[in-house]
């Protein structure tokens, strides 16, 4: 999370918080996905792999895009466009539905664009089965996306079984509330057709509160269940001794829409048919003429790519604008430094070669810091021409940690020697590059009391180093902390194993 800053919050679900978010060198706005448990936990592990294997391989103007992965202490975290609000938010915002004007109405755009994303999807034999308002995202210019696909999974061949428990109650198709294991697109399409019917009224149209009562508010519209769905429920060892409450009389689900146009009302019954084998396939809901009778889809697909341009357009302002506020050059120093610990992931599984270039980087960047104060600059090559003889079986470099230290040069500071640590002063040191002696160099004195004798660190085997010496607040009786800052002193040394 190093690379982001929070803006605040957008959302709780099952398994994790979504935060809207903010890069700091980019100034890109992203929401971040925070799992709540531990990775190590293997339902939470499970979900987050899987929404991770469909969204690198489903790209799609319709449907969210993933950006990068990444885990942090333990956690993992995943980073999508932001968009928005949700439809959910449209609904509570006009509780008596969004507008169905054929002119300028939204509800018909709406529809369009998520039937272009599980049009898409299906296509590709995934299944979201999960498909809800608060997983439909508008944008600013008002293009939809579907997104949250921890429950999407690969159809495989015919005969294949599933887990029954997935979607939300409202919008479950029939074959999920009785336990059936073998079901497939069909349950998108039920889905869809819950929520046409709510944005049309902002009602829920089946609003169960348990699996029986959801049930029984579909069979009070639709009628009986067929005879498939009445031998799975009672195979299902969730409902032994549990009976479906009787339905007397039902009622035409027109009741429930009345202020509906009759080419919405017949593309609504195509998605709530019981048998899911008659149920429209999304190719065929686009076809019907509540989106081609007055050639609306045509239109409307020259207006989305105008819109979608307008979302990339307004995105990369953003970003340029934000840009042009230089940030100080110490933080951009400690973002880099900070490069490793961040960790993300091309694959969950493995980032070996992440850290390996980590490395090569940060090796590249230490061995190339310019001479500070005029001290005498040093080519590598010379470096090890004035150095002590050594016979070197491996090498390896290590950072300075208590200030100063980098050698005593032969002409120039010592690694930056502090000012007297005896009383709170500040001051600047020198740097210096040069060889230690056979036995190591030794770094600055160290007051240990007012007043004290300071007694010099002897390190063996140390060949050489480069020391910055910087401004730096110090205090009495306080010990040099590393790098800049308390202390005011940072070090490099060379350390090479054998050396005499």
């Amino acid at each position: 999370m190093e690379y982001y800053e929070k803006v605040g919050p957008i959302g709780e679900g099952t398994y994790g918080v979504v935060m809207k978010c903010r890069h700091k060198e980019t100034g890109q706005t992203v929401a971040i996905k925070k799992f709540k448990e531990s990775e190590d936990d293997l339902q939470i592990r499970k979900t987050a792999l899987r929404e991770v294997r469909m969204l690198k391989q489903l790209k799609h103007d319709n449907i969210v895009n993933l950006i990068e992965v990444f885990r942090r202490k333990g956690k993992l975290y995943l980073v999508f466009e932001h968009l928005d609000h949700t439809i959910l938010e449209d609904l509570d915002k006009r509780p008596h539905g969004l507008s169905d004007d054929r002119e300028n109405g939204t509800v018909r755009k709406c529809m369009w664009q998520l039937l272009k994303a599980m049009d898409y999807l299906h296509s590709h034999n995934v299944i979201h089965r999960d498909i809800k308002p608060e997983n439909i995202l508008v944008s600013v210019n008002g293009v939809v996306k579907l997104c949250d696909f921890g429950f999407a999974r690969t159809l495989a061949g015919p005969g294949a079984k599933y887990t029954d428990y997935v979607a939300t109650r409202w919008y479950r198709a029939p074959e999920l509330l009785v336990g059936d294991t073998e079901y497939g697109k069909a349950v998108d399409v039920w889905a869809t057709g819950c929520i046409f019917a709510e944005i049309l009224t902002g009602q829920p149209l089946f609003p169960g509160d348990t699996d029986i009562d959801q049930l029984y508010r579909i069979m009070k519209i639709l009628g009986p269940l067929t005879k498939r769905h009445m031998e799975v429920f009672l195979k299902n060892p969730l409902f032994v001794g549990v009976r479906i409450p009787e339905v007397s009389k039902t009622t035409p689900i027109e009741s429930k829409l009345p202020n509906v146009a009759p080419d919405a009302m017949h593309w609504l019954r195509q998605c709530l048919i019981y048998d899911s084998d008659q149920r429209a396939p999304t190719r065929t809901l686009m076809s019907l003429p509540y989106f081609q009778s007055d050639g609306f889809a045509d239109r409307f697909e020259v207006e989305l790519r105008q819109l979608i341009e307008m979302d990339k357009e307004r995105e990369q302002n953003d970003r340029g604008r934000r840009r042009k506020q230089k940030k100080p050059h110490h933080e951009s120093r400690n973002l880099a430094s900070r490069k490793e610990a961040r960790q993300p992931l091309e694959d969950l599984e493995s980032n070996s070669s992440k850290r390996q270039h980590a490395d090569d980087d940060r090796q590249h960047n230490l061995t190339s810091i310019p001479p500070i104060h005029g001290a005498q600059s040093y080519t590598k090559q010379s470096y090890y021409t004035t150095s002590s003889p050594a016979t070197t079986s491996t090498t390896s470099y290590g950072i300075g940690i208590a200030g100063g230290g980098g050698g005593q040069p032969p002409g120039g500071g010592g690694g930056g020697q502090p000012p007297h640590r005896d009383v709170m002063s500040r001051g600047d040191g020198q740097s210096g590059f040069g060889p230690f002696g056979n036995s190591g160099g030794q770094l600055p004195p160290v007051g240990k009391k007012k007043g004290g004798a300071s007694q010099p660190i002897s390190f063996p085997k140390i060949q050489a180093g480069f020391g910055v010496g910087g401004g730096g607040l110090m205090r009495s009786n306080v010990s040099p902390g590393p790098g800049p800052g308390l202390g005011g002193m940072s070090g490099y040394g060379d350390r090479t194993g054998g050396g005499e």
